[in-house]
């Protein structure tokens, strides 16, 4: 027979309070009844679990063996009980969508809000991960719609223009080359940089495009947020490498210029990304045709009134 959820959830709750007492309290059941369930999944996977002594309970091997996969089964759980509540209140779909950094600080969120303000039967959770990190997803079905960097392998996945951004620098306003209204990639690299970690496609488009120029990223830092790196160009640690539009959304407030690489690589296209088994999908169709009919394209500036280079 398989565990029943109660005794999953009670044994996570022990687990994390290391107290069968505290997990009894927290479930609101008698300890009695508590020592029961224990017992009894012990019984059905026929090994010790929890070690009771008078200072609480520790894990055993087993227990600690069993606690990241009973977390697991309580979330999908939870998502599962979340989505059939959606159905019961007439919210027919949910769809789940993974959205890189660049465009949740750029066009995404009032995208999103038009979204559901037209389409108030679907439901859209999204969460924000790296564009390999969301193609990974969306190859498993964990996820129903993506949206990527151009140049991430996509492989089994359809693809739709979504919307572009550019990268820029973001810099104290009275470094020099704040004087300029655009820049080339070339003149930054004599000084030091701030970047997301190396495993971002944008530091990896950073840095191949450093080997082009024969030139090397001297970075100082890397980070895992393009918030945090506005913060240490703040402090006076080095020149921030961002998208341009999440640059001067986060810089305002802040002593910092901004200014957009003039190289046309800088310009980078997002992909609206989907599952070929999952495009034909109602909902799914719904939203990607909305987001493809809001299609972004950069705002162009006037006249450039000088550059560095």
């Amino acid at each position: 027979m398989l565990p029943d959820i109660d005794s999953l959830a009670l044994f996570v709750r022990a687990a994390e309070l290391r107290s069968l007492t505290k997990a009894a309290e927290a479930s609101h059941i008698g300890l009695a009844a508590a020592s029961r369930r224990m017992a009894l999944l012990e019984h059905r996977f026929r090994t010790t679990l929890l070690e009771r002594s008078s200072r609480g309970v520790e894990m055993t091997a087993a227990g600690a063996s069993l606690l990241p996969h009973a977390r697991a089964l309580l979330v999908e759980l939870n998502q599962m009980q979340a989505e059939m509540r959606d159905h019961a209140n007439g919210r027919k779909g949910a769809l789940r969508l993974l959205a890189n950094t660049s465009v949740i600080t750029d066009t995404l969120p009032n995208d999103l809000a038009a979204f559901a303000h037209h389409n108030p039967d679907v439901k859209v959770i999204m969460q924000e991960r790296w564009s390999e990190e969301i193609v990974s997803g969306l190859q498993s079905a964990e996820a129903d719609v993506g949206i990527v960097v151009e140049g991430t392998s996509v492989e089994g996945l359809e693809t739709r223009p979504y919307c572009q951004d550019r990268l820029a620098v973001v810099m104290p306003h009275n470094h020099a080359l704040a004087a300029f209204d655009t820049l080339s990639f070339n003149d930054v690299l004599d000084d030091e940089l701030i970047t997301l970690e190396g495993g971002s496609s944008m530091t990896r488009l950073l840095a191949s495009q450093a080997v082009i120029a024969q030139r090397t990223l001297q970075l100082r830092i890397q980070v895992r947020s393009f918030e945090a790196i506005c913060h240490m160009v703040e402090a006076g640690l080095g020149l921030g490498l961002l998208p341009e539009q999440a640059a001067r959304v986060l810089a305002k407030g802040l002593d910092l210029t901004v200014r957009p690489f003039s190289d046309p690589w800088a310009e980078r296209r997002m992909l609206l990304c989907v599952r070929k088994d999952r495009a034909g999908m109602p909902s799914v169709a719904k939203l990607l045709d909305f987001l493809c009919d809001r299609g972004h394209l950069p705002e162009t500036d006037g006249a450039a009134q000088g550059s560095a280079s």
